[in-house]
């Protein structure tokens, strides 16, 4: 979402996005004129007339469960949000029996939180499997 129209967003999806991201953007994009919506979430700049980069992710219960903000000279990462958006979708389905550790990726090895865990994670937990593909 920003305070751009739902046509810049096109654009921007067929001309940019879709080049870095198979097939654009896999949800829609949203309009904040005014930024009425920016405003609520603390990250609409009234005199530039902007929202500063944020992202929220919103579960279906409508509760935030990770969000982002950025300055304008730092880029976002397209691909870091879809991997969170499946591990949150993961976790979800899941109901907490499991958890996706950083950088974790769909079919990967998760975690299953328990007591015995707390402390011992490096044992379960091998970053290269993580990261390999």
């Amino acid at each position: 979402m920003s305070v751009d129209s739902v046509f810049v967003h096109k654009m921007w999806n067929d001309h940019e996005l879709s080049k870095m991201v198979d097939g654009g953007v896999p949800f829609p994009m949203l309009s904040d004129g005014g930024g009425k919506i920016g405003t609520m979430y603390g990250i609409y700049d009234g005199a530039g007339g902007v929202n500063t980069r944020g992202r929220f992710l919103i579960d279906p219960d409508g509760i935030i469960q990770g969000f982002e903000v950025l300055s304008p000279p730092v880029g976002r990462n397209v691909s870091e949000s879809l991997r969170q958006i499946q591990a949150f979708q993961l976790v979800r389905e899941k109901q907490g029996t499991e958890a996706t550790p950083s950088g974790w990726k769909p079919g990967k090895k998760t975690l299953k939180p328990s007591p015995d865990l707390v402390g011992n994670v490096w044992k379960e937990w091998n970053t290269k499997m993580a990261f390999d593909d």
